[in-house]
């Protein structure tokens, strides 16, 4: 039996995310409060534009997409994705598979 760590997901800003389902976010005029109902952590985002990014990942086909979406100026992206990829190592974002994006289906 190992005893290692399991390793943090790997973020890829080609790959599409969403909020986690366990996560509640709630503006705040700094950003928001973020909550996560599993572990019972309550977090902070700081800024409304990374609201705005992380509230648009489920709509986006990857997260470079949803930094575009929000309008974040391109000198700010490198910034930004790597908030992204500390919001999945903290379990706020969470990956969704391809087929996800593809709508609905019948």
């Amino acid at each position: 039996m190992s005893t290692e760590p399991l390793a943090a997901p790997r973020f890829d800003p080609d790959r599409p995310y969403r909020l986690s389902s366990s996560v509640a976010l709630r503006p705040e005029p700094f950003g928001a409060l973020v909550y996560d109902f599993h572990t019972r952590k309550l977090s902070f985002l700081k800024t409304r534009l990374l609201v705005d990014v992380v509230r648009d990942l489920e709509n986006q086909p990857d997260a470079r997409s949803a930094l575009g979406s929000a309008a974040v100026p391109e000198q700010e992206h490198a910034r930004y994705l790597d908030a992204l990829a500390g919001l999945l190592s903290a379990g706020t974002i969470e990956s969704r598979d391809q087929h996800e994006c593809a709508g609905p289906r019948d």
